[in-house]
């Protein structure tokens, strides 16, 4: 089984990250771009639910979330949600 590496990413608390603007003819990733590893993706979905963030429903054969846009069983538990721009980031269970 191929896998992808996963590069860590730490960030103070009080740190802010700007990012460059939007781009002419920009074409969101159809794929997840950016997986942020947290202890516990309720809590995590719980909080970025209160600052505004929507997370993503899925009701497919091969993906499904719960109302919430949780996904569980056959690999990690997972939310995903949009950027600005509609890529594809996801709050990720560490195990």
């Amino acid at each position: 089984m191929l896998r992808s590496p996963i590069l860590p990413l730490r960030l103070p608390r009080t740190h802010t990250t700007d990012c460059s603007g939007p781009k002419p003819k920009h074409q969101p990733a159809t794929f997840t771009i950016l997986n942020f590893a947290v202890n516990n993706v309720e809590e995590a979905v719980d909080e970025l639910t209160k600052r505004g963030v929507r997370f993503e429903i899925y009701d497919q054969p091969d993906l499904k979330t719960d109302k919430r846009g949780i996904v569980r069983g056959g690999g990690p538990v997972i939310a995903r949600f949009k950027d600005p721009a509609g890529n594809i980031l996801s709050v990720l269970e560490e195990r």
